[in-house]
C-alpha cells in the first residue's frame, strides 16, 4: 500500500511548487498557440483561394473553373457536419460535468464542487453557453453548405415502367 501524508490532497500530490506551475502554464500557452495558429493559417489559405482569379489577354481563370477545386464544396459540407457534431458532444459533456459539479452525486460520493469553487463554475457555465452558441452557428452553416452542395444537382426523375410517366421528386 502506498504511504501518503494525512493532510495531502490529490491536487497537491500532482505537482510540487511554483516550478511545476510555470511549466504547466508554458505548456498550456504552447498548446493554445498550436491550435489557434493553424486555424488562422487555414482561414487565410481559404480566403486567398476564394479570392483567387485572374483575367488577361488569354481569358479569365478562377478557383471554381478548375475541377479539383469544385470538390471543396463537398469537403466543406463534410467538415461542417463533423465540427457541428463534435462541438455538440463537447457542449453536452460540459453540461453534464457542470451539473455534477453543481448538484453532486451522493451515490458515487461526488461532492458539490461549485459550493467551494463558485467563480470557477460560473466561468465554466459561460464557456458552455458560448459552446452551444457555436453549435447553433455550425448548424446554420451546415444547412447553408448542404444547400450549396445539393442545389447544383438536378432533381431525380422517377419513371413508372409500363405507364410512361416521369415525375420529378423535388422541385427547386
Amino acid at each position: 500500500m502506498e504511504k501518503r501524508d494525512k493532510g495531502s490532497s490529490p491536487m497537491a500530490m500532482m505537482g510540487s511548487g511554483d516550478e511545476n506551475e510555470d511549466v504547466k502554464t508554458t505548456m498550456r500557452t504552447a498548446e493554445t498557440l498550436l491550435r489557434l495558429v493553424p486555424m488562422a493559417l487555414c482561414v487565410s489559405a481559404l480566403v486567398v483561394m476564394l479570392k483567387n482569379s485572374q483575367t488577361n489577354d488569354f481569358g479569365s481563370l478562377s478557383y471554381s473553373d478548375l475541377g479539383a477545386f469544385r470538390y471543396l464544396r463537398g469537403l466543406f459540407f463534410l467538415l461542417d457536419q463533423l465540427l457541428t457534431y463534435v462541438i455538440l458532444a463537447a457542449g453536452t459533456v460540459s453540461t453534464e460535468v457542470l451539473y455534477l459539479a453543481s448538484k453532486g452525486d451522493t451515490t458515487i460520493t461526488w461532492s458539490e464542487a461549485c459550493v467551494s469553487f463558485g467563480g470557477f463554475c460560473h466561468r465554466a457555465l459561460i464557456s458552455t453557453v458560448i459552446t452551444f452558441a457555436v453549435v447553433i452557428c455550425y448548424a446554420v452553416l451546415s444547412l447553408l453548405s448542404s444547400y450549396n452542395l445539393f442545389s447544383k444537382y438536378d432533381s431525380p426523375v422517377l419513371t413508372y415502367p409500363g405507364k410512361g410517366i416521369e415525375v420529378a421528386t423535388l422541385h427547386g
